[in-house]
């Protein structure tokens, strides 16, 4: 066996020689087996060569040739002709036997071929690691390598030198075993008395492998993006015969493309010519050729012959066809041969054809050639709800032929998979759905066809050879292709389906069972064999392993959805029980075991024995030649997985596993040859993982981070290798190793870093599950309703999709640490955001937003599942508890604890859960230290006067503004009647802060602007339509208030608002956008007068008793700071309301994704006024995205309902950067704001004492909004802290 120590000796050598000519050895079996197997294969050779050859023991450099008893010499054994080689076969028995060397003679011209001068060596390996020997269960090593460890004196060993002790003792065992030792005596001589310790603790039982070591690799190298401009592939990779009739005939208006490869290139493009449908058939054959072709009508199975007004020039009509000659096409860049035909708008389903050239029939394997049509106008392919109509129609209209049998599906998918080429990602999404509705079930195999397996075996190789082609040209559909491969199965060419009828018959005859239940299956798999008879074998193995008990077979089957009326209902119907002689059970045993390789290896995608056993079969030509120096590593993982698949002790299984995948995954997409096989055990490599974790979960310790830490880490490796559109999960395991590798227990400070990676890790995997439902779903419910399939399974198909992947399991993983975590960083259950106590009565929502124009007659407590942080919260809400995680400064946040709602983050689902069974009834909410205390109520005790509306102050109002005539105004004219708090506090501050707190320079455009700019006649239709929808909304109607925002942005500027803002943004030196860039300005200027008109500040205005028509909107212009860090300061600490504290949040990038509550949490910090030198972290950043932009303006609402006293206004309108920013992943895994102790307590004291000043100069808290870039404080806004 050989260790990670150990050089792996190669099973496979390749040498180039001589005119061509090439040496491929084969090496199997091995020394100590004495069954060594040399094979030597010579390859281009004209002449007979002979083998000039010795075989060496080890320290001995002298040639011996075979006897009884062996001598020095050496031998001579001429090659022998094979078929297109030649070859000489060696077999060696010594076990003792270290090498062979040997030279070439060429028998006619007495010369030698030598390699470098000297002698060809090959090495002999000491132990076959391609046997299956039998598993040797960890414990035994770990117990072996401890006891070695004791012999030497207990020595303080490295973690390196703990894994090769666990290596060498792996490699005594196996050679024990190999030397026909069996595990039964291994295992009682290792645990006698006199040696058995006593092991205190579960880490001294594992000492042989390093506990739980820090995984670290270079996950980058495995990110994926999946670029949206890409989402529409037309086709596999573009061949020079596709450009060059596209730039022929031209690629506009083409609705499909198709390509084949016969021999010949045959190129099919379905194109829109001047409103009439044509179908070009394009070939790069020379000679005559000949268009046979019929139109199909009412399915893509009929074959008539076409109008004999549409037929193409040069074509006759023959009986039930039409037979077009092909026309030369030259072009300077080469020249073809072409037949169009001119469809005209007929509705058909499309054409079939063959061609015929050079005296035979060119066939799409055997079959026809189909062409089906596509709605005309090509935005009509894909509807509005995210599926490929034409394309699931023809599916559902395909079923009933595809349900004669796995063969005619198979190759109806392989077709359909062809055709829909060019819809990109959401046309294998309906094949996927298709075949998944297949796999489980829903759907019917086989109906009155008898059909060989090995025609099912083949037809499975063509399609899962197209979706292998389709992986590695198609990137951005590998995820996709992956979950269509494994519900499908292998298949295979030549005898790999034949096998499942011949060995049938051998198990019959062998084992005297060819009557009864067995010959009624024996009559299936020759008529129609299935994945079901995957579950048959294997209910009769474990019916044979019990003793012959029947209830076992029922159970297995039963288990697997297999009943009596199943059973009955095939073509070849089983109906009799198996009954088998008690003396055939070894003999059963081992055969139907051998027989249900054979099956998996056809029907199963996912079976991970079956996809190593292929890539081994044949001296592994598949991971030899396609990986050259990476087969080593990969083999000795396979090995060490085949044997240790069952273990009870999954931490090394589990490294084998995803190290396995590591290795394979630079060559998945480039892999020649067998490259399908290759694919396939990463698949089943990805499964195994899964299965491996859910089956270890019950034995791990969650309150020894380091074990947990070292699971997600393999956990998140192998979602990064399945994954296509992976950034985040990249960032996510980087930022993990970070923390795994600073681990420091029951520190508070570590448990709030790893909690936040595995909060952010939360929001991805909830945004692939979105993701899933959004891509997924529609494509199911339209064919799940055609297909008739059960509403169940269409509702839940998606669901169970995820459930079937590694992020279920790693979700599991997530919540059961999360808890740990919350208690070593004193966090508890809740985090409470506007700590009030309320009682109210339960009610649990979805969305929270859906809600917000509700108005509740009694106090409610809400309970809701997603929070954005942009609601409103409804009248008559008391209390809002969510399990999401809004940022404290949030603009719900704010409103909460200003309405004196009280507003908490639940972290324990149980909590949720119990309170949702309280839906309706009346509950306490009290406060005790950082925590919520809910108890039960009577009802009675909450009178309906407590149901009033929510303690809005009364007496709050605010005066319309007037136009005082200027359409601009510099920072220097800023008074309240022109502008509102935020312009004046900028203009405040100018000159009050000291020089290192910068205030960007700006300019505004006054209130009344807006309604002077619509009254003008320019815009007298914009004004009246929005004069008129205004009284549906004061009517009621709330939908208007978007038709009104509609309607601002279609506003046209007067000539003396541009001229006034460009010459007031150049004397204050601000830049002017230019023309082209004015375009924009005036649309983000529009946007934020629109956002007067937003639902959400409508309400708050309407809750408040504010009057709408009175509310008017500025505009405050700076320039945008694209610095490295936003924050946002409150000089008093909303969470506890202590004055002597000042509250931070930062984020990475630009403010909005900070103040727009993007998903997941910025960094905060606190610190004391009278310490600014030491803040204290509160929470660490688990944000997924930032925004970065170029230097750009942005424009800033500024309302005159802002910052009134008692009423928190900021936040309900829109301020826009006139640039979209650039939305990037977050990667925080070097950033010093996160791992670097001195930046923050720099930058951190720094962004407080910036809080601080601006507090004492207002006398009273702040809010402020600023910038960090290049080490420099920018503060963009301050205002009253609510």
């Amino acid at each position: 066996m050989a260790t990670s120590e150990d050089k792996q000796i190669p099973r496979v050598h390749n040498f180039e020689l001589v005119e061509g000519m090439k040496l491929q050895i084969n090496v199997s079996g091995s020394s100590i087996g004495r069954n060594v197997r040399v094979q030597f294969q010579l390859r281009n050779c004209a002449r007979t060569w002979i083998l000039h050859w010795g075989f060496l023991y080890r320290g001995n450099t002298n040639w011996f040739i075979p006897a009884e008893h062996p001598k020095q010499g050496a031998l001579q054994t001429p090659f022998v002709k094979s078929g297109e080689i030649y070859l000489v076969t060696v077999e060696l028995r010594d076990p003792k036997i270290h090498a062979i060397e040997f030279v070439l003679k060429d028998g006619s011209h007495d010369r030698w071929l030598r390699l470098n001068h000297g002698n060809f060596r090959i090495e002999i390996p000491e132990i076959d690691t391609n046997t299956c020997l039998q598993p040797i269960p960890m414990d035994l090593i770990e117990l072996r390598a401890y006891q070695n460890w004791e012999r030497r004196g207990r020595p303080n060993n490295s973690p390196q030198q703990q894994q090769k002790d666990y290596n060498d003792a792996l490699k005594e065992l196996q050679l024990q075993l190999s030397n026909g030792i069996s595990l039964k005596d291994l295992q009682s001589s290792h645990m006698t008395a006199s040696t058995k310790p006593v092991f205190k603790n579960k880490e001294q039982i594992r000492y042989g492998v390093p506990s739980y070591p820090c995984r670290r690799h270079d996950v980058e190298k495995w990110l994926q993006k999946n670029y949206k401009g890409h989402v529409k592939t037309t086709t596999l990779p573009s061949s020079s015969f596709v450009a060059l009739v596209e730039n022929s005939l031209g690629a506009d208006n083409v609705i499909s493309r198709q390509s084949y490869h016969m021999g010949h290139e045959i190129v099919v493009l379905s194109k829109i010519i001047s409103s009439d449908y044509h179908i070009l058939v394009a070939v790069n054959m020379k000679g005559a050729a000949i268009l046979h072709w019929g139109v199909s009508k009412c399915s893509p199975g009929e074959w008539l012959s076409p109008p004999p007004d549409m037929l193409p020039e040069k074509s006759k009509m023959v009986a039930g066809a039409c037979q077009t000659y092909f026309t030369d096409i030259a072009t300077a860049r080469g020249s073809f041969q072409m037949v169009d035909i001119n469809l005209q708008k007929r509705k058909f389903v499309g054409i079939q054809f063959v061609i015929w050239s050079g005296g035979s029939w060119i066939k799409n394997n055997g079959e026809n050639f189909f062409v089906g049509l596509h709605p005309m106008d090509p935005k009509d392919k894909v509807d509005g709800d995210n599926k490929v109509k034409w394309l699931l129609d023809e599916i559902s209209c395909r079923e009933k032929d595809a349900e004669r049998s796995l063969m005619h599906r198979f190759n109806i998918a392989a077709e359909l998979t062809e055709r829909c080429k060019g819809e990109g990602e959401l046309g294998l999404v309906a094949i996927m759905v298709w075949m998944r509705f297949m796999a489980c079930r829903h759907l019917t195999w086989n109906k009155n066809y008898n059909v060989k397996p090995r025609e099912i075996s083949e037809a499975q190789d063509r399609f899962t050879n197209l979706l292998q082609k389709i992986y590695s040209s198609q990137p951005n559909d590998r995820e996709i292709v992956r979950l269509i491969m494994a519900f499908v199965g292998r298949g295979g060419q030549g005898d790999v389906g034949q096998r499942i009828r011949d060995e049938i018959l051998v198990i019959q005859r062998n084992n005297d069972c060819k009557t009864g239940m067995m010959e009624e299956w024996h009559q299936k798999l020759h008529n129609n064999t299935s994945p079901d008879d995957i579950i048959i074998c294997e209910a009769l193995l474990n019916y044979i392993r019990c003793g012959f008990k029947i209830d076992a077979y029922w159970q297995t089957l039963n288990c697997h959805g297999l009943s009596k009326q199943k059973l009955s209902s095939y073509d070849r119907p089983i109906v009799s029980e198996p009954r088998f002689r008690a003396d055939a059970k070894e003999s059963l045993t081992r055969d139907l075991t051998m027989y249900l390789k054979t099956l998996k290896a056809v029907h199963s995608g996912a079976d991970l024995e079956s996809a190593i056993e292929t890539c081994y079969k044949g001296h592994n030509s598949v991971i030899s030649d396609s990986f050259g120096s990476l087969s080593s590593k990969l083999r000795e993982c396979l090995t060490f997985i085949k044997a240790h698949i069952h273990d009870e002790s999954i931490n090394q299984l589990m490294e084998k596993l995803v190290d396995s995948r590591i290795e394979l995954h630079p060559v998945l997409g480039t892999a020649r040859g067998r490259a399908k096989d290759l694919l396939f055990l990463d698949i089943s490599l990805a499964s195994a993982i899964k299965t491996t974790m859910e089956r270890g979960l019950k034995d791990l310790n969650f309150s020894h981070p380091p074990e947990i830490m070292f699971f997600i880490s393999l956990l998140l490796e192998s979602l990064c290798l399945s994954v296509v559109n992976n950034e985040d999960l990249i960032y996510c395991t980087k930022d993990w190793y970070r923390v795994s590798e600073s681990y420091i227990t029951n520190d508070a400070q570590w448990a709030l870093q790893a909690k936040a990676i595995l909060d952010r890790l939360q929001l991805v995997l909830a945004e692939r599950s979105q993701t899933y439902q959004k891509k997924f779903q529609p494509s199911v419910k339209y064919l799940g309703c055609l297909l008739g399939v059960e509403k169940y399974a269409i509702d839940n198909f998606t669901e169970e999709l995820v459930r079937a992947q590694s992020e279920a399991v790693l979700s599991i993983l997530i919540n059961r640490f999360e808890p740990v975590l919350r208690k070593v960083a004193n966090l508890g259950c809740w985090q409470v955001i506007s700590p009030v106590e309320v009682c109210g009565f339960i009610t649990s929502v979805n969305e929270l937003i859906t809600l917000q124009n509700k108005v509740y007659r009694r106090p409610t407590i809400i309970i809701a599942s997603r929070i954005t942080g942009e609601e409103e919260i409804p009248v008559g809400v008391v209390a809002v508890l969510t399990p999401d995680m809004p940022d404290v400064l949030s603009h719900i946040s704010i409103r909460a604890r200003n309405n004196k709602v009280c507003f908490a983050t639940c972290f324990d689902q149980n909590i949720l859960r119990n309170l949702r069974l309280k839906e309706g009834k009346a509950v306490s909410i009290r406060l005790k230290s950082t925590n919520l205390i809910i108890g039960d109520i009577s009802s009675s005790n909450l009178s309906l006067s407590s149901s009033a509306l929510p303690s809005i102050p009364r007496g709050i109002t605010f005066k319309r503004k007037i136009f005082l005539g200027k359409y601009a105004v510099s920072v220097e004219d800023f008074t309240p009647d022109m502008v509102g708090a935020k312009s004046c506090n900028i203009k405040f501050l100018r000159g009050r802060v000291p020089s290192w707190i910068k205030i960007p320079t700006s300019v505004a455009i006054p209130f009344g602007a807006f309604e002077t700019v619509l009254s003008e006649n320019i815009n007298k239709d914009i004004a009246n339509k929005i004069s008129r929808l205004y009284k549906f909304i004061n009517g009621g109607d709330l939908s208007k208030l978007q038709e009104i925002q509609e309607a601002v942005l279609q506003m046209s500027a007067p000539l003396s608002l541009i001229y006034e803002l460009k010459n007031k943004m150049r004397s204050s030196g601000m830049p002017w956008p230019g023309d082209e860039g004015w375009n924009l300005a005036w649309r983000s200027i529009k946007k934020v007068w629109a956002s007067k008109w937003n639902e959400r500040a409508f309400i708050s205005c309407r809750k408040a008793n504010l009057n709408h028509d009175n509310l008017c909107m500025a505009v405050l212009i700076q320039e945008t700071i694209s610095g490295d860090y936003a924050f946002v300061i409150h000089t008093k600490n909303p969470l506890s309301g202590d004055n002597s504290e000042i509250y931070t949040e930062i984020v990475k990038g630009l403010g909005e994704t900070l103040v727009g509550a993007y998903p997941g949490r910025a960094m905060s910090f606190v610190t004391k006024k009278n310490n600014l030198k030491s803040p204290i972290v509160t929470c660490y950043p688990s944000k997924l995205i930032g925004l970065y932009g170029k230097p750009s303006i942005i424009f800033r609402s500024d309302s005159n309902g802002e910052d009134l006293e008692k009423y928190a206004g900021a936040g309900l309108y829109d301020s826009v950067i006139m640039n979209d920013p650039e939305k990037v992943v977050l990667d925080y895994s070097r950033d010093p704001m996160v791992g670097d102790k001195s930046f923050q307590t720099s930058v951190f004291s720094k962004i407080a004492e910036t809080g601080k000043i601006i507090e004492s100069l207002y006398g009273y808290p702040q809010d402020i909004e600023g910038v960090l870039k290049d080490g420099l404080i920018y503060v963009v806004q301050a205002r009253p802290q609510m």
